[in-house]
């Protein structure tokens, strides 16, 4: 299986995409297959959206490589499990010959989930980035060699529409303790962008090189939406003109800034499901 730097870096300026795709609430191998109408580069398998129980992310990649042929990546939140659960789930998709992850904290718990779930949070984000890391360089959490080294190429994540220079600090914390990519939620103002490398520079001393996939979501008028929709946008939306149609719009203004990596989220349906045909769509469109 490719890794996804590796993608990028052979992609000879071609635009490299990532599509989101939420895993079953079911253990049916079959329920993944939907999933297969999508020309993406990579389907990144999300980590329990919505705070539900649904198919193992990792598993669910696996299924979906098996099934369906296609490049995976999966996700992993460190909100639900302790540091040797985590590391021996890696070791798990090292045996499956997954080797894409991106690290995430998780949606937090409210008071009332959290009467009946608890947060373990034994990794912060960051520090799951420079265990993975470790890792590949042969060791576990307490430092002790492992039986070999993993090879996972890890991705992190970032949210361009909270506070831009704690994001910069964030994201250089965590290309330091070894992130390999980095994936920006869902935006819809490509000013963010510019402001975000300039701070970075600014900050660090020298541009970000690493390859980063810009976030960008296919609306559903009565969908969930991520982020925050400008209010021109939304009155669109309101007003009958297809989801589709503002997000190839969204799409060619990326391809024509320059943007070389695209992290696209299909459309979230109540309920949680996705359209990952109109997602297929977009992507034809350009």
């Amino acid at each position: 299986m490719a890794k996804v730097t590796d993608t990028y870096g052979l992609s000879n300026g071609k635009t490299v995409v990532l599509c989101d795709c939420t895993p079953p609430r079911s253990g049916d191998p079959a329920a993944v297959d939907r999933v297969g109408v999508l020309s993406a580069d990579y389907i990144c398998v999300a980590y329990n959206p919505g705070k539900l129980a649904r198919a193992d992310s990792v598993a669910a990649a696996y299924t979906i490589k098996e099934r369906t042929g296609k490049d995976v990546i999966f996700n992993l939140a460190t909100r639900d499990m302790n540091k040797i659960a985590m590391q021996s789930r890696l070791l798990g998709a090292q045996m499956m010959g997954l080797e894409n992850v991106v690290v995430l904290g998780g949606d937090r718990f409210t008071e009332a989930e959290a009467e009946r779930v608890k947060a373990v949070d034994d990794f912060t984000p960051t520090g799951l980035v420079g265990a993975i890391a470790a890792m590949n360089d042969g060791q576990d959490y307490r430092g002790t060699n492992l039986r070999g080294n993993s090879e996972f190429c890890i991705g992190a994540t970032l949210d361009l529409e909270r506070d831009i220079e704690r994001e910069v600090r964030l994201a250089h914390r965590k290309v330091e303790a070894g992130a390999h990519y980095l994936i920006v939620q869902p935006m819809y103002d490509l000013i963010l962008r510019q402001r975000f490398l300039d701070a970075y520079e600014q900050h660090v001393g020298e541009p970000l090189t690493l390859p980063v996939f810009w976030g960008l979501q296919v609306l559903d008028k009565d969908g969930i939406v991520l982020g925050n929709v400008p209010p021109k946008m939304r009155q669109e939306l309101d007003g009958g003109k297809p989801g589709s149609e503002i997000a190839s719009e969204l799409l060619q203004s990326y391809l024509e800034a320059g943007v070389r990596g695209i992290y696209l989220v299909p459309p979230i349906l109540r309920g949680g499901a996705r359209d990952y045909e109109v997602a297929q769509q977009v992507l034809e469109s350009v």
